[in-house]
This record gives C-alpha cells, structure tokens and sequence, in this order.
C-alpha cells in the first residue's frame, strides 16, 4: 500500500491534464498491473511532462514496447 502512495504521489504533475489522466489509472488499472507493467509506468513516470503528455495524447510513441502497450492503457481510462 505505501507503493500505491508513493507512485499515486509521482503522478502528481505540472501539467493538470496529466494529473487527470495518471489519477484515474491509477485508481482504475495500477493494481490489476503486473509487476513489469509497474515498472515500465515508473519508467514513464520519470519523464518530464511535455514529453510525456505527448506520448499519453498519442503524438509521440514510447520507445520500449512495454510502454507503449502502457501508454494504450492509459488512454482507455
């Protein structure tokens, strides 16, 4: 449980609308997440923002496929 606060912590972001977006998968898929999932957010969690906006509004692909199968998570939310 203190993991879910802390990443719940990292997805608290510059950018309003990726504190929206992050907070509702978060709420909604992290904990069906396997620990690879986990990791690969983490990884995406360590960006800045614009680019990482870019990759969740889909103009931008992740590099890793990992993240891209994430990030396809993350916009169904």
């Amino acid at each position: 449980m203190k993991n879910l606060e802390r990443v719940r912590w990292r997805c608290r972001r510059g950018l309003l609308e990726l504190d929206i977006v992050l907070g509702r998968f978060i709420e909604a898929q992290y904990a069906q997440l396997d620990e690879a999932e986990r990791q690969a957010f983490e990884a995406l969690l360590d960006m800045p923002d614009n680019p990482l906006w870019d990759m969740v509004a889909g103009r931008q692909e992740a590099a890793q496929d990992e993240q891209q199968a994430l990030l396809r998570k993350i916009r169904e939310v």
